[in-house]
């Protein structure tokens, strides 16, 4: 169907929206929200409506069959050191309450070590043979046999080869490694309690490091830990691949071997639009920002990222697509903020209330109402096609800034003002409890974000931005009363008859009703006084409270901000 059609030139009749500042200077009247009120010349006005549900739309619509579009705005940390490391919750694990038995097959023997060795047939033994300092087990009637160094699982075949070497025929072997000898290992460098810790052979090196209360976040290193035996370095240990893929060395410890925790290398941090803000430690120097992205998770489309640090030649500042900025190299300090920075071409809006078809649709960023809404079919007959709104995020902001800002002078202007004598200083007490408490359920209150596009029958033909609601309200037979009258209740519309007469019918004004604010709302959002005002099915009748102060001034402005919130929220806040 083809829709009615404006030029796209406002009057900002929501000046409370745009300009809070002017809240207590403006009349209850220019707090309507943002509406269209133009004159159209004939040339630039659409053909009128038809009944009909065909032709082809003006512009190209691929619907979306997703949730609602939300906009997520990326966290940022305060100062750098308020970002923890890479790792910084690693040793929250429990690592020194789990230890190995030292009964896996790669296990190799150790002196100390206690080995069950049972032979039956032409050697009968039964006995737990201890490997001695010089790595062997003595068997009766075999002798010393040779184990240190020999796995687990290649124990029994070593002592079953000797065995057999002497009893050739008719004997069965069997060897287990019963238990292991616990050994000292000293943990040091950066580490919050160094010392000497007891453990297994077996036993992971996080284990160690866990007991000497991890890394030192704040100067050791997760890249650069070795462990030293007799002065020569057997293993070094690099946490960031178990961070991330569980890949660790493994290490069989002996008595007297010493972790070493390297101080902490140069330093990059990762923030923006990243899984988690976190400082990464580099593993040399000269490293680039590709290989630093081995570690960072980035969250999806991330396009660019601004690059800054120390140099030689002073501090720098690049912003480079994430192409280029994977090949620059890193200094210990830099920091880079990651962004999705994407110009898209394509916005995201949702469609509710009475029409046929998708609901979300992807358009071109620079669409407008009109061209939207003649690509989606409705029945005139139950549409509301005269009373189209936009619920825009964007405007709900601004309405909710206002509305705080309002009551937030309030508060300051008579809860802060002092008292002449004791009278006028019990009236402020009673007024202040008033305040304090239409404050509190003002602040709860949700805006509607409702932007006025439908007046007079016809619709502004405003620009689409992301995430616009645009409604297309069903037809409606009735009148709602709600407010300060006797019975709030929804009613049938009769023609000619005034909100007077629809307040009648609900039992007439309560006594806390304020008889000259009376407002309409329209289905199409836009609110006016009910004064003179046609009524229209589908239309809201608020009648605003009294405010019960003596002050003049105080209830000016409780009657302007009663004024905005009915127009922000369609609720008739009692005092």
């Amino acid at each position: 169907m083809r829709w009615p059609l404006l030029r796209p030139v406002f009057r900002v009749g929501g000046v409370l929206v745009l300009l809070p500042w002017l809240l207590f200077a403006m009349a209850p009247a220019a707090a309507q929200g943002i509406s269209a009120d133009v004159d159209i010349p004939a040339e630039q006005r659409a053909e009128p409506m038809a009944d009909t549900l065909e032709g082809p739309p003006r512009m190209q619509l691929r619907s979306m069959n997703y949730g609602p579009v939300t906009a997520a705005a990326a966290g940022r940390e305060g100062a750098e050191g308020e970002i923890p490391p890479f790792g910084a919750s690693l040793f929250q694990g429990g690592f020194r309450a789990m230890r190995v038995s030292g009964l896996n097959p790669s296990y190799r023997v150790m002196p100390g070590d206690q080995v069950t060795v049972r032979a039956w047939g032409a050697l009968q033994l039964d006995a737990v043979l201890p490997v001695d300092a010089q790595g062997n087990v003595f068997i009766p009637q075999i002798g010393p046999v040779a184990v240190q160094g020999v796995s687990a699982g290649q124990l029994d075949a070593r002592v079953r080869q000797a065995i057999n070497g002497v009893y050739t025929d008719n004997v069965s072997v069997y060897t287990n490694l019963q238990g292991v000898q616990p050994v000292g290992v000293f943990v040091t460098g950066f580490v919050p309690s160094p010392g000497r810790y007891s453990g297994t052979p077996s036993d992971s090196v996080l284990n160690y490091l866990d007991q000497a209360g991890g890394v030192d976040l704040a100067a050791g290193s997760f890249r650069n830990i070795r462990v030293q035996r007799r002065d020569e370095v057997i293993a070094g240990v690099d946490l960031y691949p178990f961070l991330l893929e569980g890949r660790l060395p493994r290490l069989q410890f002996e008595e007297g071997d010493t972790i070493v925790v390297e101080g902490q290398g140069a330093m990059v941090t990762a923030l923006g639009d990243v899984a988690q803000p976190y400082r990464y430690e580099l593993a040399g120097c000269g490293e680039t920002v590709r290989q630093l992205l081995a570690w960072v998770r980035l969250r999806p489309g991330v396009s660019h990222g601004l690059l800054s640090g120390m140099r030689q030649q002073g501090p720098i500042a690049e912003y480079l697509t994430l192409a280029d900025l994977r090949q620059r190299r890193l200094h210990d300090g830099d920091t880079i903020d990651f962004s999705v920075d994407h110009r898209r071409d394509t916005i995201v809006v949702q469609i509710e209330g009475s029409f046929i078809g998708p609901s979300r649709f992807t358009i071109p960023k620079d669409a407008r109402l009109t061209e939207l809404l003649d690509s989606i079919p409705v029945q005139p007959q139950l549409a509301d096609v005269e009373s189209i709104s936009i619920r825009r995020e964007s405007v709900a902001q601004r309405q909710r800034e206002s509305l705080n800002e309002s009551l937030r002078r309030l508060e300051t202007a008579y809860l802060g003002a002092s008292s002449a004598t004791v009278d006028e200083a019990n009236i402020r007490v009673s007024e202040a409890k008033l305040i304090q408490d239409f404050v509190k359920r003002a602040r709860e209150l949700e805006v509607s974000g409702r932007l006025v596009v439908a007046k007079n029958g016809q619709i502004t033909d405003v620009r689409l931005q992301n995430g616009d609601v645009i409604t297309i309200p069903n037809r409606s037979d009735s009148i709602f009363v709600s407010g300060e009258v006797i019975v709030p209740q929804a009613m049938v519309y009769t023609d000619r008859l005034r909100a007077k007469d629809y307040i009648d019918r609900a039992g007439g004004f309560t006594d806390r009703a304020d008889r000259g604010k009376i407002l309409l709302a329209r289905q199409s959002g836009e609110v006016v006084e009910a004064s003179g005002a046609d009524m229209r099915p589908g239309d809201e009748i608020l009648v605003l409270p009294k405010v019960p102060v003596k002050n003049l001034e105080l209830s000016k402005t409780l009657t302007q901000i009663l004024y905005q919130i009915a127009v922000a929220t369609k609720v008739a806040l009692d005092l």
